[in-house]
């Protein structure tokens, strides 16, 4: 099968790219299955408690993106700022990393104690495969691919080179890690919050070694920006999945 990229759509008579399409419809889905297993979970929140995550959550998420994903390029960002460029410049390492502050910062405020983690990994699953199918379809139009390869997984993705297709390893991986997390959270009873903490630290592991395939600006050794916050997030969730076991171990 022979595909043209970058994949666009045609809307409102603007040419449009496929990863910001996709992007979007991944998180219509999700919320609309978030909001589903919402009505269906045993744990119910106030509607003040449920806000001031959702906007600790949203906040969090937009600055992080943006910022972890301009900061992929320092040199860049701090030598010849452009607004449109930081604006549009996002990556989910960053989304998810400073969406966690922004919950666990909304949650002192309002004195909330209980994990909200677990309800949302399923929908964020969910968005995050499809907005990588957007990034596989937009190619090396925007910096969602990989190194030129010679294994037998190369693609073309709109230049010359076979290059590793990252989205789809993701999407895979992602698909993996879904039905993985379904089957433990079915088998075992562990406290509230820890499938997310599953996710987060199985995620940023993955991406960590999924980023020695892309292209980056090296800023430590050979590490890039985002591999430098997931070691970050990784030491973190060792340390609170370790305080789970404990905990279930002493009950």
């Amino acid at each position: 099968m022979i595909i043209d990229f970058p994949l666009t759509f045609q809307i409102f008579g603007k040419t449009v790219l496929a990863h910001p399409v996709f992007e979007t419809v991944g998180i219509f889905l999700a919320m609309r299955y978030y909001f589903y297993l919402k009505r269906k979970s045993s744990e119910k929140m106030s509607f003040s408690s449920s806000a001031a995550v959702l906007i600790g959550a949203t906040a969090g998420a937009l600055i992080g993106s943006k910022l972890i994903g301009n900061l992929e390029n320092p040199y860049l960002l701090f030598n010849d700022f452009n607004i449109q460029r930081f604006w549009t410049n996002n990556t989910i390492v960053g989304g998810l990393s400073f969406g966690l502050i922004g919950v666990e910062l909304a949650k002192k405020i309002v004195g909330y104690q209980k994990s909200t983690g677990d309800l949302i990994v399923y929908p964020l699953i969910l968005a995050m495969i499809i907005g990588r199918i957007g990034c596989f379809f937009t190619g090396v139009y925007e910096e969602t691919y990989g190194i030129p390869t010679d294994s037998v997984f190369g693609m073309h993705l709109g230049d010359q080179y076979l290059r590793h297709p990252v989205a789809l390893y993701e999407i895979i991986f992602l698909i993996i890690l879904w039905i993985t997390l379904k089957r433990i959270q079915i088998k075992s009873k562990f406290s509230l919050g820890f499938i997310f903490q599953i996710f987060m630290l199985s995620y940023f592991t993955f991406r960590l070694v999924l980023d020695f395939i892309k292209p980056k600006i090296e800023i430590i050794e050979n590490l890039g920006t985002i591999q430098l916050v997931c070691i970050v997030v990784i030491i973190y969730y060792i340390f609170k999945m370790k305080n789970t076991l404990n905990q279930k171990s002493n009950q």
